[in-house]
């Protein structure tokens, strides 16, 4: 058997497998792309719920939840929601920073065994630093067939490809 690849001072020029190469000036406002689905299941959810230390009995007592709850099953603990509704869109940029969410909503409850998806849309975006611009994108987190689940807006910094087209946080003419 060959080696392809014998010379380790060279794996640096081979690119990075799912690693984007955004600069600011690539987020187009309008762009959007929807996520693969993703079914949620009761393994997961508990676990989740254990590992955040989150034993509501909505989302951890299928007794409280199916005989006293006002949604007659159990939940989906929203942080678990927000979580893999946001992972579903993850991308690894290295030029972007994450700033902060803002305008997080969760706006229906999902349930174990429901399946989810999400759309991201690039918003706005504005020169903001002497390296970096501001990048808002929203993202919408849907249960099958369509229905909106949750939704939140993601600040982040994304480098310039060329800082020189901005001075003091505004794009040059």
């Amino acid at each position: 058997m060959t080696n392809p690849n014998p010379d380790p001072a060279k794996h640096k020029e081979i690119a990075i497998w799912n690693a984007e190469d955004w600069h600011y000036e690539d987020f187009e406002i309008g762009q959007r792309a929807r996520s693969i689905r993703r079914t949620i299941s009761e393994g997961e959810s508990m676990m989740f719920n254990a590992l955040v230390l989150d034993m509501h009995p909505y989302v951890a007592d299928d007794v409280f939840a199916t005989e006293e709850g006002v949604f007659g099953r159990r939940l989906v603990a929203g942080a678990m929601v927000f979580s893999l509704g946001l992972g579903l869109m993850a991308h690894n940029c290295v030029h972007t920073f994450s700033y902060g969410y803002d305008r997080l909503r969760f706006i229906k409850p999902v349930f174990i065994g429901d399946t989810i998806y999400t759309i991201r849309t690039n918003l706005e975006k504005q020169p903001k630093y002497a390296e970096m611009g501001m990048v808002r994108v929203a993202y919408e987190v849907f249960k099958h067939p369509g229905e909106l689940v949750l939704y939140c807006e993601h600040l982040q910094t994304a480098k310039y490809r060329d800082p020189s087209a901005f001075q003091n946080g505004v794009e040059k003419s």
